[in-house]
C-alpha cells in the first residue's frame, strides 16, 4: 500500500511523509477514523514509507524489496494483531498469526473493510472477537529482538480498542520504554474505549472521513459506476469508502431515477392511483438491499429538501439532476411534513429489514406520503 493509492487526505499524506523526512517519527501513533476512512490503509502505507529503501518527496518507491514484502504483509519487520474468533478450522485458543494468509487476502482486496467483513470472511459464527492477552505477551517476545533487515520494526494494530483489560495492561510497558527503532501503528474506529493509560503513549493522528468527491471519483476511476451513479452512491455512503464500495457492487439501480418517479406519482396520487400501485409493485420487485437503499436515499433527499428550505445552500451536498429535484421538492416541504416522511420512510425500512411483505410495505407507505405531501 503506497499514499498514492488512497483517495484524497492530501493534507494528512503530506504530514506524514514530513514526519519522516524530519526525524520526527514518533515510537506510537494512534491513526484513528470512523468505519470507512482511510485510517488502515494510512498506516500500512506509513509502515511502507518508514522503511522504504528509496524514499520519495511525496511517497515510497514501490519497487525496493522492503515495498515488495509491505506490500504483500510479509515483511518479517512487520508485525500484525488484529481481532480474531475461534472458527471451525481454530477452535481453540486462536491468534492473529493463525489467520494471517486469510489477513493478507481480506486486507490486500479491501483496506477500508469493516470489522463485520473481516469476522464474515474467516467464518467466526457470531463469536466475540478479541485481542487476547497471549497475542499481547507474544508480539512482546518478537519486538524485544533487533529487525531483521528494515530500519523499523513495525507493530500494525487494528482495533485495539478490542484488547481485554489484561491485554491491553501487558502492552502498557512496552509502550512507555519502547525497544530501539521499533514503530507501534494502532488503528482505532473509537479510541474512547482504550485505557487513558495506553492513549497518554501515543500521538493522535485523526483521519477525516472521505468527500463525496473523493469516494465519487474512486468508484469512477475504478470502472464501478458512471458519473451520476457514482455521486448517488457518494452522497449515501456518508464518507464511508467501504459502504460506497459495496453499493457500487451490489446495487446495480439508479435510486435518483426511482425515488424522483415515486414522489411524483405520489403527489399525483388522486389522478394516478393505478400507475402508484404498479410503481408500489414495480419497487417490491427490486432486490433486498435495492430496496431499502431506495427509502434510505429518500431520508436523504427529504433532509436535503428541508434544508434548501431555510435558504441555506451551503449546507446542501448536491448538484445537477438532484440539485434540481431538491428545488422542486422543496416547494411542498416543511418542518412538520419532513418529520412525518422521515417517520414513514425509516418505518418501512424497519419492515423490511424485518422480512415484511415488501408489496404492502411500499404501497402503504405511498399512500401516507401522497398525504403528506398534498
Amino acid at each position: 500500500m503506497l499514499f498514492r493509492d488512497i483517495p484524497g487526505l492530501d493534507e494528512l499524506k503530506h504530514t506524514l511523509v514530513q514526519s519522516v523526512q524530519t526525524g520526527h517519527v514518533h515510537h506510537a501513533q494512534l491513526f484513528f477514523g470512523n468505519e470507512g476512512s482511510g485510517n488502515l490503509a494510512l498506516a500500512w502505507a506509513y509502515a511502507t514509507y518508514v522503511n522504504c529503501e528509496n524514499r520519495g518527496t511525496a511517497d515510497a518507491c514501490g519497487v525496493c524489496p522492503a515495498c515488495s514484502k509491505i506490500g504483500k504483509l510479509a515483511h518479517p519487520d512487520l508485525h500484525q494483531i488484529f481481532p480474531v474468533a475461534a472458527t471451525k478450522k481454530i477452535t481453540k485458543d486462536p491468534l492473529s498469526e493463525n489467520f494471517l494468509p486469510d489477513w493478507r487476502i481480506f486486507l490486500k482486496a479491501n483496506p477500508y473493510a469493516s470489522l463485520t467483513d473481516w469476522l464474515n470472511h474467516i467464518g467466526t459464527e457470531n463469536r466475540q472477537p478479541q485481542i487476547s492477552a497471549e497475542e499481547s505477551r507474544q508480539i512482546i517476545q518478537r519486538l524485544s529482538l533487533k529487525p531483521y533487515e528494515a530500519e523499523y520494526k513495525v507493530l500494525l494494530l487494528w482495533l485495539p480498542e478490542l484488547l481485554n483489560v489484561t491485554s491491553a495492561n501487558a502492552l502498557l510497558k512496552i509502550l512507555e520504554e519502547p525497544p530501539p527503532k521499533t514503530l507501534f501503528l494502532l488503528v482505532s474506529q473509537d479510541p474512547n474505549r482504550l485505557l487513558t493509560t495506553i492513549l497518554s503513549r501515543t500521538q493522535l493522528v485523526r483521519v477525516r472521513a472521505f468527500t463525496d468527491r473523493e469516494i465519487a471519483q474512486t468508484l469512477t476511476d475504478r470502472q464501478l459506476a458512471d458519473p451520476t451513479r457514482s455521486a448517488q452512491i457518494a452522497y449515501l455512503a456518508d464518507g464511508n469508502l467501504n459502504e460506497a464500495l459495496r453499493l457500487a457492487n451490489e446495487v446495480k439501480n439508479d435510486q435518483h431515477e426511482l425515488f424522483r418517479d415515486w414522489m411524483r406519482l405520489c403527489f399525483q396520487a388522486e389522478k394516478r392511483l393505478a400507475d402508484l400501485v404498479k410503481n408500489a409493485d414495480k419497487l417490491a420487485a427490486l432486490p433486498r438491499e435495492a430496496q431499502k437503499n431506495v427509502l434510505l436515499y429518500g431520508i436523504s433527499m427529504v433532509r436535503e429538501s428541508l434544508v434548501h428550505t431555510f435558504n441555506e445552500p451551503d449546507l446542501v451536498r448536491l448538484e445537477g439532476e438532484e440539485m434540481t429535484f431538491v428545488q422542486g421538492f422543496a416547494k411542498v416541504m416543511n418542518a412538520e411534513k419532513a418529520e412525518r416522511l422521515y417517520g414513514y420512510l425509516n418505518d418501512a425500512v424497519t419492515h423490511l429489514e424485518r422480512n415484511a411483505n415488501p408489496r404492502i410495505v411500499f404501497l402503504d407507505t405511498s399512500l401516507q406520503v401522497a398525504a403528506t405531501i398534498k
